[in-house]
């Protein structure tokens, strides 16, 4: 299967970007908080086994993307870099699946340039109007609590593992190699630092909250139950946050936040319907 790695230089520095196969109807695949395009990688294959082009992309420091330490890492600097990158990429029109705060930068990627991002899927986004979100104030607060030196090893570990962990809810899905590999980006003494300012990144402008209404894309809302104890009032907050999207969606049975590692099948085959 034809796969390569790629370098887009987006102003601010370059993002890390993975294609898997080639000639298909483009699919953009964006990660959410303190993972990376490895999340994907059960995923992109499969779709594009099915036809698709799948574009997974390295936000701005995160992976193996740059970390500039002049530039802004907000959602709306994201979706810029974003929207940079599929320039780069000669791609007008691409589909885009949002992990987590991915899926928010995938809604203001489509408030900023609606005849790019005509279908989003959202999986387990964070409430615009709650942000950064419970998790990551969970983390934030761990960081203060901790005795984090300069020369720990893992120095993002006690911030980013139990994150991780909650994440699924199976500990299964989440074994210690899979802990490393998404902590790999963060290793050493300044680790935590990094972490901690994308942590603080994690906003939306009353501006960009605003825009989010000028979003006309067609949206399949991915929640899973446990996160919704009354699904009717959920989706009529995302609906009542994009009025003139058409939200499609889709309350399953609880697998945690990070859907890619706890069920890729179950994700890749809703995508397919949904791109259909």
């Amino acid at each position: 299967m034809y796969a390569e790695h790629l370098r887009v230089p987006v102003g601010a520095g370059s993002l890390h970007v993975e294609r898997v196969g080639r000639a298909g109807p483009p699919v953009v695949l964006l990660h959410g908080f303190g993972t990376c395009t490895f999340l994907w990688r059960a995923v992109a294959p499969r779709l594009a086994e099915a036809g698709y082009t799948a574009i997974a992309v390295d936000l701005m420091g995160h992976g193996e993307s740059d970390r500039p330490a002049d530039v802004s890492y907000d959602l709306g600097a994201q979706a810029q870099y974003v929207e940079q990158a599929l320039t780069a990429l000669r791609l007008p029109e691409a589909a885009v699946v949002g992990q987590d705060i991915g899926g928010l930068v995938a809604l203001l990627l489509a408030a900023q340039r609606p005849a790019r991002t005509r279908k989003i899927a959202l999986l387990e986004p964070p409430d615009p109007d709650d942000l950064p979100g419970p998790e990551i104030r969970m983390l934030q607060r761990t960081s203060v609590l901790s005795a984090l030196t300069a020369n720990t090893l893992f120095g993002a570990r006690p911030l980013l593992e139990p994150l991780l962990r909650r994440a699924v809810l199976s500990a299964a899905h989440m074994p210690d190699r899979l802990i490393a590999r998404y902590l790999a980006p963060f290793v050493g003494s300044d680790g935590a630092a990094q972490l901690l300012q994308l942590a603080s990144a994690v906003a939306l402008s009353d501006d960009e909250r605003r825009r989010l209404a000028d979003v006309r894309a067609d949206l399949l809302l991915w929640v899973g139950a446990e996160h919704a104890d009354q699904p009717a009032d959920r989706l009529h907050g995302w609906r009542r946050a994009l009025p003139n999207a058409t939200v499609r969606p889709l309350t399953v049975h609880p697998l945690g936040a990070l859907v890619a590692e706890a069920a890729p099948l179950a994700l890749v085959s809703a995508l397919l319907a949904w791109l259909a």
